[in-house]
C-alpha cells in the first residue's frame, strides 16, 4: 500500500480565504455570518489536507476529507493525461491528472509526486496510455 498526498496550490487556497473572509471584514457585524463562514473555511482546510490517493493491491482510492471515498480498480484505467480543468475534484491543486477508465467514466486528480505514482499505477497496468507531456518517467 502505497499513499500520495495531493499536490496544494497555495493560490486556490488564498482566494478561497479572501472569498470567505471578505463578508465577514466588509459586511456590518453578524455573528451568524461570521460563524457560518468559520465553519465554511475549516470544511476547506480539512478537504485540503485530507485529499490524497492510496495505491491498495490493484486498486486505487481516491479520498477527499469525508465527502470523496472512490475505489476504483486500476485494471478499468485506459488513459492517465495532464489536465488544466477546473472542474470540482477531489484534487488540492491546479497541477492535475486525468484518469480515464472504464467506457465513458474519468475523474481529476493531484498527486504532489505525479510521476512516482503513474510509474506505480504502470507497474500494475502497464496497458495504460500515458500522456507524457511533461512528465519524468
Amino acid at each position: 500500500m502505497k499513499k500520495y498526498k495531493s499536490g496544494i496550490s497555495y493560490g486556490l487556497l488564498a482566494a478561497i480565504i479572501v472569498i470567505i473572509i471578505a463578508p465577514i471584514i466588509f459586511l456590518p457585524f453578524n455573528i451568524l455570518v461570521i460563524i457560518i463562514n468559520l465553519f465554511v473555511l475549516i470544511f476547506i482546510f480539512h478537504l485540503f489536507w485530507n485529499t490524497y490517493y492510496i495505491i491498495d493491491g490493484k486498486d486505487l482510492i481516491i479520498k477527499s476529507g469525508f465527502v470523496v471515498d472512490k475505489k476504483l480498480a486500476i485494471d478499468l484505467i485506459r488513459k492517465i493525461s495532464e489536465t488544466s480543468s477546473i472542474m470540482s475534484a477531489p484534487a488540492a491543486s491546479f497541477d492535475r491528472l486525468e484518469i480515464n477508465y472504464g467506457k465513458y467514466s474519468s475523474i481529476i486528480i493531484s498527486p504532489k509526486d505525479k510521476s512516482n505514482f503513474i510509474k506505480d499505477i504502470l507497474k500494475i497496468n502497464p496497458a495504460i496510455d500515458i500522456n507524457k507531456k511533461g512528465f519524468k518517467l
